[in-house]
């Protein structure tokens, strides 16, 4: 039994060192720059979530700038075993990452409708007949990963690299973009210039079911205008329980998703973002720029992420290793069904609300 509780203590205070070590990281995101690295950070390990990502982050500079790693920002990370199932071994003395890892829990109900009918299953209980089970995550626990930096062993084989010339944008992004807002029921208008969408680079329209985008620019900020615009129809229709009520948010978000997607293909499309989130971030009431970001930062991975895996274009890697097929070990990674009750530990929180029929860039 003590021991019992010896183990449960030291995985509680391991948690609480992530705990702080991720608040520290989102302290450090007071600047335009620092919130660039961040979001530019997150499209290279978007398989992970927002909060890891930034554990994983600090924990690494924390190692370049005591001597332990060559460079300051990581390329790969895996799991122990992950990596020597890659033929590589993690060398002497090189401590992990710790992040944040799912615990589940088996579900199981006889009517998944009602949310009230799920009942948790012991570990060896077998459901009755009839019923369904899904998996749920009831808690977090702590893991470790390493950078490919970390370890030696058998090559990494290289994926190829998406080469942007200036102005112009990655071959195939548009149309694969185009081809996704068309996916969910909008119409693609590509106009003369702003005048005719009110002064704007781009416009949803949740009535009229369009998104317009101005001629006038350069291919490549037509296209990062165009992930703008595709991630409003994603997050901020009026039909989305999840959307937020307040515009500066709703702006942070749609422009965050668009600068992982141009991160993700090797754009920097840093001279325009920083300075209009930046504006829009700072019109939050009662909330700190960095507050909206970190709100924000779950719901902008989860989308870049689904919208980057629907693309067929030559993309910068996810984070994990080429060739690794690994077990879910990442708290975004978790099923989460809907409509049964959440004992999730809440580690990263949100907004909830509604918004006005026309989303503008």
């Amino acid at each position: 039994m003590a021991a019992s509780e010896d183990s449960r203590a030291a995985r509680d205070a391991k948690l609480d060192d992530l705990h702080e070590r991720l608040a520290r990281a989102v302290e450090a995101l007071v600047s335009g720059d620092d919130w660039k690295r961040a979001l530019e950070f997150a499209a290279r390990f978007r398989t992970r979530s927002f909060n890891n990502t930034l554990l994983i982050w600090a924990q690494h500079e924390a190692a370049f700038e005591a001597g332990r790693v060559p460079e300051p920002v990581p390329s790969y990370v895996a799991g122990y075993k992950q990596w020597q199932l890659l033929g590589r071994q993690v060398e002497q003395g090189q401590p992990g990452y710790m992040i944040f890892a799912p615990v589940t829990g088996r579900f199981a109900s006889p009517t998944p409708q009602d949310a009230e009918s799920w009942r948790r299953l012991g570990k060896f209980e077998k459901p009755n007949g009839g019923e369904v089970v899904r998996s749920r995550l009831i808690g977090v626990r702590p893991a470790y990963v390493w950078d490919v930096s970390q370890t030696s062993g058998d090559p990494i084989p290289e994926r190829p690299v998406a080469a942007l010339l200036e102005g112009e944008a990655p071959d195939g992004l548009w149309e694969g973009l185009a081809s996704l807002v068309e996916a969910e029921g909008f119409t693609v208008l590509r106009v003369p210039d702003g005048r005719v969408i009110g002064g704007a680079n781009g416009l949803t329209d949740f009535g009229g079911r369009t998104v317009a985008v101005r001629l006038d620019m350069d291919p490549a900020a037509q296209a990062k205008t165009l992930a703008h615009e595709l991630a409003h129809v994603k997050l901020h229709g009026p039909g989305n329980p999840d959307t937020t009520r307040h515009r500066g948010i709703g702006e942070v978000e749609a422009e965050s998703v668009a600068l992982m997607i141009g991160a993700a293909h090797g754009m920097d499309t840093s001279s325009y973002t920083i300075p209009y989130v930046s504006g829009w971030a700072g019109q939050v009431e009662g909330k700190f720029p960095v507050e909206v970001v970190q709100a924000t930062g779950e719901r902008v991975r989860r989308t870049a992420g689904t919208i980057l895996d629907a693309l067929p274009t030559v993309q910068v890697g996810a984070g994990d290793p080429p060739g690794l097929t690994r077990e879910r070990d990442d708290i975004d990674r978790t099923p989460r069904p809907e409509r049964i009750p959440s004992l999730a530990v809440d580690v990263h929180r949100g907004s909830r609300a509604t918004v006005p029929g026309q989303r503008s860039l």
